[in-house]
């Protein structure tokens, strides 16, 4: 079993370039930083977020996760379901669906009451690229492979990541 805690980089982590950033290189546990980039986040055609509030969550072997002010969402296209997850950094995860969607899937995260050393995230939602369209300055956010993530990547973020084919050890 591995243990990775973003101190030492393993053998197979891709060597960043200028401009890019490896997620071996963000720590365990996770740290957080402002971002001023413009976020969007569109679901079903409608734009539902744009800011440069975002608070960028960085842990190693996950691209970041991007956490976008209650205050900046048009809360109407969302609905409450009954997903709840805990993370151990975090602390207890409630989650929304789309309204116009009777299953409600869960497309979006929050903690309602996030442990101590996280609590700037808290009143923010961080959503899943791979159920609704998100950019970051206008390019198109990917998703990180595997359902249960909500990792962004985009060009400047190198791994390889946690997720994709070969990583259930890690």
């Amino acid at each position: 079993m591995w243990n990775f805690n973003g101190k030492v980089k393993p053998s197979f982590a891709i060597e960043p370039k200028d401009g890019e950033e490896s997620v071996w290189d963000y720590p365990r546990p996770p740290s957080i930083q402002r971002d001023s980039r413009t976020v969007l986040i569109i679901l079903n055609g409608n734009r539902i977020c744009e800011t440069r509030k975002a608070l960028k969550v960085m842990e190693t072997a996950s691209p970041p996760s991007f956490y976008i002010p209650r205050s900046d969402i048009d809360l109407s296209y969302l609905k409450i379901n009954q997903e709840v997850t805990f993370c151990e950094w975090k602390g207890m995860a409630n989650y929304y669906g789309d309204s116009s969607d009777s299953e409600l899937k869960s497309i979006c995260w929050y903690y309602p009451n996030p442990k101590s050393y996280f609590t700037s995230i808290k009143d923010h939602l961080a959503f899943y690229p791979a159920r609704v369209d998100c950019f970051i300055n206008n390019e198109k956010v990917n998703a990180q492979k595997g359902g249960f993530y909500g990792g962004w990547v985009t060009k400047e973020i190198i791994g390889p990541f946690k997720g994709d084919d070969q990583t259930l050890g890690w």
